[in-house]
């Protein structure tokens, strides 16, 4: 999903934005980017490739992020946005507070083992449809 009109609109200028962003924070703090690696557990090449929106894996991502303290402002940012899900209190205690864990497919058809519409049995055969 797009951003329309907020720079953001494809992968890359997100990322290369990203790592803009990453790099500016390294400079404020007056770290090279071998000292950022160092302190966030990454190679070299992963703090280069970062701050120039090239992709890297999320795990390396949320070490630097933690590494320039921006991680926590992040998440804090991210619950606001996207809040964890609440559910009424009568539905949580009717099931007994389980948490979700995969979603449902959608179905056109009954779902099975689902009573099928009950019939005599002494129908003509079109009726019994």
């Amino acid at each position: 999903m797009a951003a329309h009109g907020s720079g953001w609109d494809g992968d890359a200028e997100a990322l290369r934005g990203l790592g803009e962003r990453l790099a500016a924070r390294r400079l404020e703090r007056n770290q090279t980017q071998a000292q950022l690696a160092k302190v966030a557990g990454v190679s070299l090449r992963t703090v280069v490739r970062l701050e120039s929106g090239e992709s890297s894996q999320l795990t390396n991502l949320v070490r630097v992020l933690r590494a320039l303290e921006l991680l926590g402002p992040l998440m804090e940012s991210l619950a606001t946005l996207a809040p964890a899900p609440q559910s009424r209190p009568l539905v949580q205690l009717r099931s007994r507070a389980r948490v979700r864990q995969r979603a449902s497919p959608q179905r056109d058809e009954p779902a099975a083992g689902a009573p099928a519409k009950w019939t005599w049995g002494d129908e003509p055969e079109d009726e019994r449809r």
